[in-house]
């Protein structure tokens, strides 16, 4: 494949990707079945021109897998607002990604074992990733709910994808000790070491990039990151916190930074590095997201769906999703509705990317990989079901209140629309004039009521 080629493929990914994000939005098939289904196509057309595309395949996964995970991880953290009204959302969910990890990743490790007749360790090193709900599917996803639903969704798949790619490292970093206190030692001592470094790291690398003088730093700075993430790997540390510690010390500038420190901060520029973080990371998550996907469908063989052990298999470990699922969303919110956020435990990006960075070393010869393309297929449906069928649009708002937030939205540029400017003044007129109609009546009411009392005093007299 030429040069050129090659630069129209990947650029018809990219508009077909932007398509099926289109289309997602307007029929809630999440556009992950969508790429999935164009690395597909490719592949036939692969096929059928005798292209081999073995090695592109798993060279280009690995680095795409390494950038994605932190692209993820960052875009996720600085998202994470921590605040008081907020903290009741943030445990709940914590607790539910955490529990909900655990519970999943040991239950299908156990089936593993018993299907598969696979060495433990190898089993949950196969069942975390399994077990790790897809914030690159769900966010995007849940527009559609009430405020408090969307939160607690955002939140959850955000912690499941930070708590479970963590838990996959520190197992696959320490399968070779002797011993578990020997694991649960290097693990905390890791854990430590980490956020120590990832603390200092953060504050230097905000106190460094708000004194940067430019345009272009945003890259640099993901390249720091990238660095410090390659450097940390090698030196066996759980490269991903210094990422996490980052992106939430960033975005909470005003709780890290108190006292005296505070006069360090220039308030002003953190925001307008936040805003262009934000589209940077959202954009590169995309890319990365969309050939990610595509490049996997390449490797997908349908006829895994006629194997019935397979696919037995795969329905056993999508019930442990959801039997688990409903479990502890009722022990946390025990009086209220569960419907639609049972229904919305996708797997996807996180799921494929831990997949394809199992060692060599732990690779098992008898898990069959189609299993996780057919519970990315089931948990994705089940999901656009649950969506359609249960997410409700917010209550229709009064005209003011379309009206006040078309003005807020446009403020900021300057510009209001002629015709959300002529509603508002119309909108307004109607308001004065309902208002004086209103005093105008409570005068003429308390006009008839003296009245009437005056009248009344008088028969008295008169009689």
């Amino acid at each position: 494949m030429n040069a050129y080629n090659l630069i129209i493929a990947l650029s018809c990914v990219i508009i077909f990707s932007h398509i099926f994000n289109f289309i997602s939005k307007r029929t809630k098939v999440p556009s992950v079945i969508l790429l999935i289904l164009l690395g597909v196509g490719i592949k036939l057309v692969m096929d059928y021109n005798n292209y081999n595309q073995d090695a592109l395949i798993f060279s280009t996964l690995e680095v795409l897998g390494i950038v994605g995970l932190i692209m993820i991880v960052l875009e996720a953290a600085i998202d994470l607002e921590l605040s008081k009204e907020k903290w009741p959302i943030i445990w709940k969910s914590f607790l539910v990604a955490l529990l909900s990890l655990m519970v999943c990743a040991f239950a299908i490790s156990f089936i593993i074992n018993q299907v598969f007749q696979e060495d433990p360790i190898i089993s949950l090193v196969y069942a975390i990733p399994l077990s790790i709900m897809s914030s690159a599917i769900v966010i995007p996803s849940v527009n559609g709910l009430f405020d408090h639903k969307k939160e607690f969704m955002i939140y959850e798949s955000t912690f499941s994808d930070i708590l479970g790619i963590m838990f996959f490292y520190f197992l696959i970093e320490n399968i070779g000790a002797e011993n578990t206190g020997t694991v649960v030692y290097s693990i905390i001592g890791n854990i430590v070491i980490t956020i120590v470094v990832s603390v200092a790291i953060s504050y230097a690398l905000v106190l460094l990039f708000q004194r940067l003088v430019g345009d272009v730093k945003l890259f640099m700075l993901i390249a720091v990151l990238i660095l410090l993430y390659a450097i940390g790997k090698q030196l066996h540390l759980s490269s991903l916190v210094i990422i996490l510690v980052f992106g939430i010390l960033l975005n909470n500038t005003h709780l890290f930074f108190f006292g005296k420190i505070k006069s360090w901060i220039d308030s002003k520029m953190i925001g307008s590095i936040l805003k262009d973080l934000h589209l940077v990371t959202r954009e590169s998550a995309f890319v990365v997201r969309t050939f990610f996907f595509v490049v996997f469908g390449t490797t997908i063989d349908f006829r895994a769906l006629l194997d019935l052990e397979i696919v037995g298999v795969s329905l056993m470990i999508v019930a442990v999703f959801y039997v688990s699922r409903f479990l502890l969303l009722k022990l946390f919110f025990f009086k209220k509705s569960v419907l639609p956020e049972l229904l919305i435990t996708p797997r996807g990006l996180i799921t494929v990317l831990l997949f394809f960075s199992i060692p060599a070393e732990l690779a098992s010869d008898t898990f069959n990989s189609d299993i996780i393309l057919i519970t990315i297929l089931a948990t994705s449906i089940i999901m656009t079901w649950g969506l359609i069928r249960y997410s409700n649009v917010h209550p229709p708002k009064e005209a003011e209140e379309v009206i006040a937030d078309a003005l807020q939205q446009t403020g900021e540029a300057g510009e209001v629309s002629y015709f959300v400017s002529r509603m508002s003044d119309e909108t307004k007129a109607r308001g004065d004039s309902k208002a004086s109609e209103e005093v105008l009546n409570d005068e003429e009411l308390e006009e008839e009521t003296e009245l009437s009392s005056s009248e009344a005093e008088k028969k008295p007299e008169d009689q």
